[in-house]
């Protein structure tokens, strides 16, 4: 089981595990600040909410990763909201976690 420290209001007391993170991204629109295998910084809005996301890019399957989790443990893969675009972030690289509630 994961568990990650999350900045919440500039406080760093609240952790996540990554069931957690997977949870509010199932119930609606989560924002995230992650570093990227680059190297980079990243925030990204995202979701797994079926209903948010658009149609054409609907998996069509289970086999298509529906249930929102790369074959990898430590990735969690969403659609960016923004871009209307599958992508995934790995647990262990996220520095911030904030959700709707």
């Amino acid at each position: 089981m994961y568990k990650r420290r999350i900045s919440i209001g500039g406080h760093m007391s609240a952790a996540y595990t990554r069931g957690e993170m997977l949870e509010f991204l199932h119930n609606g629109v989560c924002e995230v600040k992650f570093i990227k295998k680059n190297g980079e910084e990243r925030n990204m809005s995202c979701t797994l909410k079926e209903d948010l996301i658009p149609k054409e890019i609907m998996p069509k399957s289970d086999s298509d990763n529906w249930n929102g989790v790369d074959q990898t443990i430590g990735a969690i893969r969403v659609v960016d909201t923004n871009k209307n675009e599958w992508r995934s972030f790995l647990v262990d690289n996220v520095l911030k976690f904030s959700h709707p509630g």
